[in-house]
């Protein structure tokens, strides 16, 4: 159970890390303001994501299982989406891997916390 913990606390506090970082970007770097409009997405779809993924990184923690699996829902819908959008328009494939690591994240931080609620 240990492990688990440790696995959970690892994997779920980069996820919340790397959404407060895009966040962060989201609203602040104008790079993916043209990032955003390359994918074909208008403008203010960036500040919603950035909010959604704001609010997400919080309520990943709260103590709440409603709050936390659509958390993990929709942290999971953006980053499937963000792979499909990469592979549509023809980017290289480092923006198409960068989501499916992040992805990956975030499904041994769901799978150690299911785990984790199982046992209590």
């Amino acid at each position: 159970m240990k492990t688990t913990k440790t696995i959970y606390y690892a994997t779920t506090g980069l996820i919340s890390f790397a959404m407060l970082f895009s966040t962060y970007a989201y609203l602040t770097n104008p790079q993916l303001k043209w990032a955003f409009e390359h994918l074909g997405f208008p403008d203010y779809f960036r500040i919603e994501l950035a909010i959604a993924k704001f609010l997400a990184a919080i309520a990943i923690w709260l103590p709440f299982r409603l709050a936390k699996d659509v958390s993990y829902i929709g942290l999971a819908i953006s980053f499937v989406s963000a792979i499909i959008a990469h592979i549509v328009v023809g980017d290289n494939a480092f923006h198409t891997v960068a989501p499916i690591v992040v992805l990956a994240i975030l499904v041994v931080s769901y799978l150690s916390y299911r785990k984790l609620s199982d046992i209590k």
